[in-house]
């Protein structure tokens, strides 16, 4: 059957799987212990990572498995032999069975969700299509969410004449302080109507109690946006449980997907509040694709989400969190309370999931920071990321992947040792 450009770019962005039918996700795999490395040493071995350092800044992206990436290979091969042939007969099928697939893994209906090339896409036409604001009112946002996601709440005050109101994170955390924050900030400026969170900090680890959060704001007639683009697949949760309006995801990060893969997310009974981007053109359907334009994408690698959440599902999302976890209680855990040393994310497991980062005391500048990160890598031959933005200073992130070993981030605790003043 053949479909229209702008049909097979809407149903596109919904998402893609190779063709045939798609099952629901399997159970949950057998619990496995996070500290068995036998097992962990089976599943690292599933991925051609790079043996030229310790890689230990895996927040950039996922790497797929070697299932995975053999799977998009040979989507490529298909997409590139078949071209519109299969674009215009076969393709709108498999993009709709993905999106059952990827909807009944998150717990949300199927129009709900749309793909998108990444979060901060998805993010930027949730924030910018949001049209529950007027002049006068105000917007928040805190310190350790996303660079460009602060910027798009900033255009706001040009593009809907509200107001900003910026707050810190208390630094180290507790979960009701987390709260207190938001709340304080909701009761110091009752013109707020919407206000970004974020899941899983980028910066520093973080996990904020967004579900409480939104409860709390929802119940002063504010609205939030949740960027979950770190949390998803790296804590142990269902998106639905979150009891969210509005969310932007990644699949290419801990779900190891290809790049170029994302989700946009708006509850059913909301999408009003967000406006049909500007490319597409009515009649408007009360779901998620009008809300997002992509234009051409690479279909290789939406075809390959399946393939993705198999190893994932056979590797079991509980059995995937807890192992990130041990891996950073390993080192972090480790290190905390010693002398000259800053660990930022709390050791209450509701507080952090795999990432987490660290500072030397009175090391506060980008440039320190980047100096410590250049000291494991040369020294050490371990590779981290520095990170700025938080009020209290820049920080060194670690990120740990399933590839990782426990020797690897003992490495780490010992190489911190020895730089420490």
């Amino acid at each position: 059957m053949d479909i229209s450009r702008r049909q097979m770019m809407i149903t596109a962005a919904a998402g893609a799987a190779m063709a045939g039918r798609i099952d629901a996700a399997p159970p949950s795999a057998a619990p496995v212990r996070p500290d068995d490395e036998s097992h962990w040493a089976r599943i690292a071995a599933q991925y051609d990572v790079t043996r030229d350092v310790i890689q230990l800044e895996n927040g950039n992206w996922g790497m797929m498995a070697r299932p995975v990436l053999d799977r998009y290979e040979a989507a490529v091969r298909r997409v590139n032999r078949e071209t519109s042939y299969y674009a215009r007969r076969g393709l709108t099928p498999d993009l709709v069975a993905v999106r059952d697939r990827v909807a009944a893994k998150m717990g949300v209906a199927p129009q709900e969700i749309a793909f998108t090339r990444n979060a901060t896409e998805a993010l930027k036409a949730l924030i910018g299509g949001y049209n529950r604001l007027s002049p006068g009112d105000a917007v928040l946002h805190a310190d350790l969410d996303y660079d460009s996601m602060q910027a798009c709440f900033d255009t706001l005050k040009h593009s809907r004449g509200v107001d900003i109101v910026r707050i810190a994170l208390p630094e180290p955390a507790t979960h009701q302080e987390l709260i207190d924050a938001y709340e304080a900030a909701l009761r110091a400026n009752p013109k707020i109507r919407l206000i970004l969170l974020t899941h899983l900090s980028h910066r520093t680890g973080l996990v904020i109690p967004v579900k409480d959060i939104v409860a709390m704001a929802r119940a002063r007639g504010v609205d939030a946006i949740v960027d979950a683009a770190h949390s998803w697949g790296q804590i142990d949760f269902r998106p639905a449980d979150l009891d969210a309006d509005f969310i932007g995801f990644n699949l290419h990060k801990w779900w190891g997907a290809p790049l170029g893969v994302g989700v946009i997310y708006i509850r059913r009974d909301k999408v009003d509040l967000i406006d049909p981007d500007s490319a597409n053109s009515p009649p408007f359907g009360a779901n998620s694709y009008a809300r997002i334009h992509t234009g051409t994408v690479d279909f290789a690698a939406q075809l390959t989400v399946p393939a993705a959440l198999d190893f994932q599902d056979a590797i079991g999302d509980a059995n995937r969190a807890a192992r990130l976890r041990h891996l950073r209680d390993l080192w972090a855990e480790k290190l905390r309370g010693t002398k000259g040393l800053d660990i930022l994310t709390p050791a209450d497991p509701r507080l952090h999931g795999g990432i987490t980062s660290f500072r030397l005391a009175g090391r506060t500048s980008v440039q320190d920071n980047m100096a410590i990160a250049k000291r494991l890598l040369d020294e050490h031959r371990i590779f981290t990321v520095y990170r700025d933005g938080p009020v209290r200073g820049a920080c060194v992130r670690v990120t740990p992947a399933l590839f990782n070993s426990a020797a690897d981030v003992g490495a780490l605790a010992k190489a911190i040792r020895s730089i420490l003043p």
